[in-house]
């Protein structure tokens, strides 16, 4: 070993040093995704499942600080898992749309139909609190009442609102098939 080796030593010690401390922050970090300074965010997130032709199937989740997740699962323009920076207003807007269709904290309901059409998209809406409880609504998009074509509104307009509409955009795919 030369006198450049034993001067450059100290510094490759240091910096080994600081990459395995890194390390060990990266593993001490919530699993959330949100910085463990800011403690568990809530959410809203929904899933959108099949229906009898080409729809969109996808997971969306904003946070409470505006922080979106995306997951294109299929019939969507993107395939796999993205993220979308918004606001906290816009997180405050979408829950405050949502709070009329909310059921009790806790607890997990579904809509209830004065007419059904089939082969419709389901959702399932999932309020998350900073505690970790769970709110879930399930809704078929064919279960018809007044109160649910104002849900079906909301829901149509989620993708705009939380800036996912181009993600979420419907594409059929060559060789695909429905559902």
């Amino acid at each position: 070993m030369n006198f450049r080796h034993l001067v450059l030593l100290p510094h490759m010690a240091l910096a080994g040093l600081a990459l395995s401390l890194a390390g060990c922050a990266a593993i001490d970090a919530p699993a959330t995704g949100v910085p463990a300074s800011e403690g568990p965010a809530e959410s809203i997130a929904y899933e959108v499942g099949p229906c009898f032709g080409f729809c969109p199937v996808y997971n969306a989740r904003i946070a409470s600080n505006g922080t979106v997740a995306f997951e294109g699962i299929r019939h969507t323009m993107t395939i796999g898992k993205q993220a979308v920076t918004k606001d906290a207003a816009t997180y405050r807007a979408f829950a405050e749309a949502l709070a009329p269709f909310r059921p009790a904290d806790g607890t997990t309901a579904s809509t209830t139909c004065d007419a059904r059409i089939s082969d419709q998209q389901h959702y399932r809406i999932t309020w998350t609190s900073a505690d970790g409880k769970t709110t879930v609504l399930e809704h078929d998009r064919g279960c018809r009442s007044p109160r649910n074509d104002r849900l079906n509104a909301v829901l149509e307009a989620a993708p705009e609102r939380l800036g996912i509409a181009d993600l979420a955009r419907q594409t059929t795919r060559p060789g695909a098939s429905r559902g």
